[in-house]
């Protein structure tokens, strides 16, 4: 008996590292063993399998004009001009490969994973040419302060905010990450569209994690991610020329913000703070404790020159971009893992929530999070093993990081269970929820149809 079939959109997709590529791989392995599905994608690494077709479509975008402009310092014009994103020259050629995908293998509906968002212009498009249901999974939302704090001018926050609000109304369902997102993008839409939002969280494999033994004489926290505020560490010890100040007026000049966030909260500068607090209290820990950050993308001057304006380049070593499959051996390696978003100046609630969440989750390491209230905060307060604090708050990080070092270093170091937080948040079960909005998005477009014929 065939199976029904997907066409997923994704131009980040596996084996790319993207919070986005990573979540549409693991949901589209899973959605495979009961659908066909066929995946139309930018990532030139990404190959079929078995049980998954994937398309690899080339933009048509004008590398040199665009490497031009970044040369001369001219990004702001990029950013004026350019909307909503660069992906924008993917849309085209991807509607016209959809198209031809659409005709090969008749598929029952069409699923779009974002970030970027320009990939939801082409499930519009490919929806009203083939009348097919149309399913949305926008991740992060196009107006989440945390995300987008602030936009090139009004005129662009305000296209964002319309264009996000055109895809909850028509598509047949929209997924989301973030319930603090969901619900204020929900809230704006009539009626009948809030009935088709789901919640969906990123997850992890379980099966890439295991529990390992703590041993050794050290103890080291542990960060994976791409920290910020590099810049800002640099700026608040070097004041910028005269030129520099000019560049940077220039580059805010129109810029309409929504919220203001302390960059600084961002980078390793707090903790690391905290750090220097602990060693004076605990002199017998200098070089057997310190902050690991890995998967660093900024170039390596520009940490170097962050981390010793911040004066905590003696505790914190920010290592190079690592493969994704050695992220789960490096946090189940660590003491303690550190986990940080900014500080929202106006302390309002913040809708963001880390992708890395999950995978720290995944383990059973101690949890430091440095996160302002709203959605990340939120989703930790009752997990087992987490140490909450304020952003900014280094006196509650060393607070923490003296106990639990001290533990670690007595022989007792802290592992925590988490076997029932594991099923919740495995993408075996993120699957199930996602395949479940799918279903919902076919019959609510099955409804729609049959009530206007």
């Amino acid at each position: 008996m065939s199976r029904e079939g997907l066409l997923c959109i994704s131009p980040s997709f596996a084996p790319a590292t993207t919070p986005t590529g990573i979540r549409a791989g693991k949901l589209v392995t899973r959605l495979a063993e009961h659908w066909d599905v066929t995946v139309l994608t930018e990532t030139s690494a990404a190959r079929s399998s078995d049980r998954v077709q994937v398309s690899q479509v080339a933009a048509r975008r004008p590398g040199k004009l665009l490497a031009a402009l970044r040369r001369a310092r001219l990004s702001k014009l990029l950013e004026l001009l350019v909307w909503p994103d660069e992906s924008i020259f993917w849309v085209l050629p991807a509607i016209l490969a959809g198209r031809r995908l659409i005709k090969q293998h008749a598929p029952s509906a069409i699923v779009v994973f974002m970030m970027p968002y320009s990939a939801g212009l082409v499930g519009l498009a490919l929806a009203r040419i083939s009348g097919l249901p149309l399913i949305l999974n926008l991740d992060d939302s196009p107006t989440c302060t945390d995300m987008h704090p602030d936009f090139p001018s009004r005129l662009h926050y305000r296209l964002a905010k319309g264009l996000e609000d055109r895809y909850a109304r028509r598509a047949d369902a929209i997924v989301y990450v973030s319930q603090t997102n969901l619900e204020l993008v929900a809230a704006r839409q009539p009626a009948d569209a809030r009935e088709r939002f789901h919640l969906v969280r990123y997850g992890a494999d379980e099966t890439e994690f295991r529990t390992r033994q703590s041993g050794g004489d050290r103890f080291e926290i542990v960060y994976v991610g791409a920290m910020s505020g590099w810049w800002t560490l640099i700026g608040q010890a070097t004041p910028p020329s005269l030129v520099k100040r000019a560049y940077d007026a220039w580059t805010r000049l129109g810029r309409h913000t929504l919220t203001r966030l302390d960059t600084r909260t961002a980078s390793p500068a707090i903790i690391g703070e905290a750090l220097l607090q602990a060693l004076a209290e605990h002199p017998e820990w200098d070089g057997r404790i310190s902050l690991s950050v890995y998967d660093n993308s900024y170039p390596r001057e520009v940490v170097t020159r962050a981390l010793v304006a911040a004066g905590v380049d003696r505790v914190v070593a920010v290592r190079d971009p690592v493969a994704h499959e050695h992220v789960a051996e490096i946090l189940g390696d660590a003491d303690l893992l550190f986990l940080t978003l900014p500080l929202r100046l106006d302390r309002s609630r913040g809708g963001r929530i880390s992708a890395k969440t999950y995978e720290y989750l995944m383990t059973d390491r101690p949890i430091l999070a440095a996160l302002p209230a709203g959605e990340n905060w939120d989703y930790l307060a009752d997990k087992p093993g987490v140490w909450l604090v304020e952003p900014d708050d280094a006196v509650a990080l060393r607070e923490a990081i003296i106990e639990l070092a001290a533990a670690k270093l007595a022989g007792e170091p802290r592992s925590f269970a988490r076997e029932r937080v594991h099923e919740e948040i495995s993408y075996t079960a993120r699957a199930e929820q996602f395949e479940a909005a799918i279903d919902a998005g076919i019959e609510a477009h099955r409804l729609s149809r049959r009530s206007r014929s």
